[in-house]
């Protein structure tokens, strides 16, 4: 669960006939904006747990992405089903993604708890998210750029809250951003291909 520390934002319902190409655009266009020449590796943190339906959209989003996105050599995704990145070893991975990747750009992916009119949005917005804040944990801020998903209602009892979200509404939310995202970094590098 995160919180976000943002300046600029955009969201999308995931309900919406277009929700997949809205949200690609809002992807490409702070992808556009926020990212530079300067880095050489795309990192995607997916963060959560498989073990709370609430919380399992980062490591669903992840486990999709690595089949979306497995033909990309500078691309890397971390946080899995098999493999999640949460508050136990996001320390770790911080450490490993800076000592392991050439000046990386980090896209973090993270659900959210919010009004009941926002579950089912997404959102992208430039900077870092602050995850495990839903929950009252102390986590380090993560993240050039992120991605959220309001998959239930903030406020109160967020444990019990997470236990019981609709894993029907938390894979909508990841459809929409793993495909999202794998639509945006395609559109990306097939720009970057092309001969100045």
């Amino acid at each position: 669960m995160t919180i976000s520390l943002n300046r600029k934002k955009d969201s999308v319902n995931v309900d919406s006939p277009f929700a997949i190409p809205t949200f690609s655009k809002m992807i490409i266009n702070h992808l556009n904006e926020f990212i530079d020449n300067d880095y050489n590796d795309l990192v995607l943190v997916c963060i959560g747990t498989d073990r709370s339906t609430g919380d399992c959209l980062g490591p669903l989003v992840g486990y999709k992405l690595t089949k979306l996105l497995k033909n990309y050599s500078k691309v890397h995704i971390l946080g899995t089903l098999d493999e999640p990145v949460h508050a136990k070893n996001l320390d770790d991975k911080i450490k490993m993604i800076n000592n392991k990747y050439d000046k990386p750009f980090i896209i973090a992916i993270d659900a959210s708890l919010g009004s009941l009119e926002r579950i089912g949005y997404v959102t992208v917005a430039n900077g870092p998210l602050k995850p495990g804040t839903g929950v009252n944990k102390d986590l380090p801020n993560i993240g050039d750029i992120h991605i959220t998903g309001v998959v239930n209602l903030g406020g109160f009892m967020e444990y019990v809250i997470l236990q019981n979200t609709r894993l029907s509404t938390v894979m909508r939310i990841a459809n929409v951003i793993a495909n999202s995202v794998s639509y945006s970094i395609w559109k990306i590098s097939k720009k970057e291909k092309q001969p100045v």
